[in-house]
């Protein structure tokens, strides 16, 4: 049996988006994960991948604004390897401008977005009246469009990096020995056992619930309106979510709060009223002490790495995560941001 160079514990996206570039780049390559691609909180519903608001820059909006940048090029490789579309678009997005000082705060960041994302996308306030029957109502009848803002379906994403690493000879097990350099990246799971091991909390979860709507949008920016992500998936369906719960009981089962959220985006989106519900999704998303994500060697546990804590951001994060986790563990090269180290959690 062929040894491999990286041994990749958790196919999350984290753990599947290093694989493929570590694949990429020649190296042998195992992923390891007991119950399968995309079991975690990387197989929901929603895909937002949103940037922050262009203000009071920091490495983390920076290594974002990167990430988002690359989504194109890594998801159109990703899906010429394997034939599996992810649903990736940057279809832009819509928020609702509700008062007097959110419209202030809009044209404020439309020049700091000028400056900070340096032509590459736009930030705009816009009429409302100009975006069509999709836009959402909004009390001051302007709106934010956002030009860097990207979509993608979680579960095809997972799925179409699984066929991608396939087609480099790269399976995915449900139990093998380490072998090579080891990277964990198991989540909420992981961040438990990294608790746990290191006897203090470094990260927790929140529990989200999403449901997915039967309507097509067609090609349409996605929405932020009262507190909601609304996505128009390439399949022709609609995500909608996601609560944010710090205490929970049934980390995997529903309840009425997301009946909560149905109602709220029908609400928001008139459009979504008749729109069938035809899943429904609750999972625990990892997040990090520092709520940036969690990158770097495992604290004296030679040759054991960790990439964690994407929490909401997770998967507009993959392409530069996976780039910079790839060049550490292929190279040795600590390319990690400040505020993303195993160390700032601890």
């Amino acid at each position: 049996m062929t040894m491999a160079d990286i041994t990749v514990r958790g196919a999350g996206i984290f753990g599947l988006s290093i694989a493929w570039v570590c694949a990429q780049r020649g190296a042998r390559v195992q992923v390891v994960d007991p119950h399968g691609a995309g079991s975690g909180s990387s197989g929901g519903l929603v895909g937002a991948l949103a940037p922050h608001v262009p203000e009071n820059w920091n490495p983390k909006k920076q290594f974002q604004l990167e990430s988002l940048l690359m989504a194109s090029h890594f998801w159109a490789e990703v899906e010429a390897a394997g034939g599996i579309s992810a649903g990736y678009g940057r279809t832009g997005r819509l928020q609702p401008l509700q008062d007097a000082r959110a419209v202030e705060l809009a044209y404020q960041r439309e020049g700091t977005a000028r400056a900070l994302w340096q032509g590459h996308a736009q930030w705009q306030v816009r009429p409302a009246s100009e975006l069509g029957a999709w836009c959402p109502p909004s009390a001051t009848g302007l709106v934010v469009h956002d030009t860097l803002s990207g979509r993608m379906h979680p579960r095809r994403a997972c799925a179409a990096l699984t066929a991608a690493l396939a087609s480099r000879g790269v399976t995915l097990s449900e139990d093998a020995p380490d072998s090579g350099r080891v990277l964990h990246a198991k989540g909420y799971a992981g961040l438990l056992e990294l608790n746990d091991r290191l006897a203090k909390s470094v990260g927790n979860g929140v529990k989200g619930q999403a449901a997915l709507l039967r309507y097509d949008a067609g090609e349409v920016p996605q929405l932020y309106a009262d507190g909601l992500h609304i996505i128009p998936h390439a399949d022709g369906t609609v995500a909608i979510g996601s609560t944010s719960e710090r205490s929970f009981e049934q980390p995997n089962q529903t309840d009425s709060q997301l009946e909560d959220v149905i109602t709220r985006a029908a609400s928001a989106v008139p459009a979504l009223r008749e729109a069938e519900v035809i899943t429904r999704w609750a999972g625990v998303r990892p997040r990090a002490k520092s709520r940036a994500p969690m990158l770097g060697a495992w604290p004296d546990r030679p040759g054991h790495f960790i990439a964690n804590g994407g929490f909401k951001i997770g998967f507009g994060m993959g392409p530069k995560v996976s780039q910079v986790m790839a060049d550490l563990l292929l190279d040795e090269i600590d390319q990690i941001p400040a505020g993303f180290r195993v160390e700032d959690n601890l």
